[in-house]
């Protein structure tokens, strides 16, 4: 079995990570609804859970895109795949993010006039926003830059 260079591993994961993140980021949405069926405060072991796998999953997911993902992989690997094309996209990815966190805020402000909205229920969709905008954005600057060369 041929081995593949560093380089050519490093362009794979890339492209896979692109693919990943942004995958992660629409099923991180979709998965929005359960939190919002039950109680506003959690009191069952079961609202719980759920409220901690939701954070748990955000930290995960801002890992993922903060590192990378490649944690696992050698040194040579990690700085093939963190060029400055990705760095730039990352920190528009970023930037993305916090604008959507800015967006839900005044959203929230704005509904919050008409319909009370507990401080745990906003720190959710903040953080959800910010968290998967940035995803969203990250996966299709990366796709965009593989797609033109």
């Amino acid at each position: 079995m041929p081995q593949i260079s560093d380089i050519e591993l490093a362009d794979r994961l890339s492209r896979r990570r692109a693919r990943m993140l942004s995958a992660l980021a629409i099923l991180f949405l979709a998965g929005q609804a359960i939190y919002f069926s039950g109680p506003d405060v959690p009191t069952r072991n079961v609202d719980q859970l759920k409220v901690s796998a939701w954070l748990v999953w955000a930290i995960v997911l801002l890992v993922l895109l903060g590192t990378g993902g490649g944690l696992m992989r050698t040194g040579k690997v990690r700085a093939l795949m963190e060029d400055e094309p990705t760095s730039a996209n990352r920190l528009r990815a970023y930037s993305f993010g916090f604008w959507s966190a800015s967006g839900t805020a005044v959203g929230l402000y704005i509904v919050s006039m008409f319909e009370p909205v507990s401080g745990r229920e906003a720190i959710h969709l903040i953080l959800t926003a910010a968290v998967a905008g940035a995803l969203l954005m990250f996966g299709m600057l990366e796709r965009r830059a593989h797609r033109d060369g």
